[in-house]
């Protein structure tokens, strides 16, 4: 089976393993705001850059299953990309499992198409998920967050509650492919929050989100190497 091999460690509140897994299928779910005022905050964000507004809301993007990575490090062609924290579904032996990534985005080819955009970088995540069904009883209390590095200073970036994203169950059951549920393999990138000071390249991106019920966090984080663009 083709797509991304990686070996997840899945924690539970009985200790955690090491699963080794092929992720076949990567979905990009884009403006998935259930605060209508901070999901229009996001699209003006991306319309100052020259991205167009979204035919409807959620939209669902496929992207290459190949991009999804854990690696410390991603290259890039030219300056103009950047990443975006978002909370992820993946199904593995029939469990629903959450993790973090970066939905890492070309944001001047996202101005000419948002779908080709998605497919010009790759995608980091962690390695690290909690099966789903250990936070759904407190899910409004978990916190995505997101920083970067620019001039050798780590500032925060993006920071708000899951909540903010429509509840993970409905995103699913709104793609029809799922046919209400993420089949073994899929994996679902769930949207994202506003940048604080706005959207920019950074050398380094870091996310992360935590569970303050059961004091715990997950996350990753990497270096953008930028390819240069000659011609």
């Amino acid at each position: 089976m083709s797509g991304a091999k990686i070996v997840f460690k899945l924690i539970t509140r009985e200790g955690e393993r090491s699963y080794p897994a092929v992720i076949s299928t990567a979905i990009i779910a884009g403006w998935t705001g259930r605060d209508k005022e901070a999901m229009e905050k996001h699209i003006v964000e991306l319309e100052a850059i020259g991205v167009a507004r979204p035919a409807t809301t959620p939209i669902y993007y496929r992207v290459a299953a190949t991009r999804l990575t854990t690696a410390g490090e991603i290259q890039v062609t030219g300056k103009d990309s950047s990443g975006e924290a978002e909370y992820i579904l993946t199904s593995l032996d029939g469990r629903l499992w959450v993790g973090v990534g970066s939905d890492h985005t070309d944001r001047k080819v996202e101005t000419i198409g948002v779908t080709i955009s998605k497919q010009m970088c790759e995608k980091p995540i962690s390695d690290e998920l909690w099966p789903y069904d250990e936070v759904a009883d407190h899910w409004d209390t978990l916190i995505l967050r997101s920083y970067v590095v620019e001039d050798g200073q780590t500032h925060l970036y993006q920071e708000g509650p899951v909540t903010t994203m429509i509840d993970p169950l409905k995103l699913i059951a709104g793609y029809p492919a799922t046919q209400g549920q993420l089949r073994d393999g899929a994996l679902m990138f769930c949207g994202t929050l506003a940048a604080k000071g706005g959207i920019r390249p950074a050398p380094r991106f870091l996310f992360e989100l935590e569970d303050p019920v059961l004091k715990r966090k997950i996350g990753n984080a990497y270096d953008i190497v930028s390819i240069p663009v000659e011609g």
